[in-house]
């Protein structure tokens, strides 16, 4: 039905664009929450609610940034030259 190797590319870009949307959505969602039960708790109108939204926004993005840095970086992770990896 679906012929990976031949549409190999298209379907790791959807992968991607899955997982970034997922990533933003679940951020937000989370920190909506915590907000929102805060403001119950502590029996407020919406302050945290819109504090909380405003860090999943930034969190989100900051996730979704790293990730497409690290699918786009040009090094390898087999690089002989990175001096990041473990000492023998």
């Amino acid at each position: 039905m679906f012929n990976y190797k031949n549409n190999r590319d298209w379907a790791e870009n959807l992968t991607l664009v899955m997982q970034l949307g997922l990533t933003m959505a679940g951020c937000i969602v989370f920190c909506f929450f915590v907000g929102f039960f805060l403001d119950k708790w502590l029996g407020l109108r919406g302050v945290f609610t819109t504090i909380f939204i405003l860090l999943g926004i930034a969190g989100g993005a900051n996730v979704c940034y790293r990730q497409i840095l690290e699918v786009t970086d040009p090094k390898k992770k087999d690089d002989p030259d990175d001096h990041r990896s473990t000492r023998p």
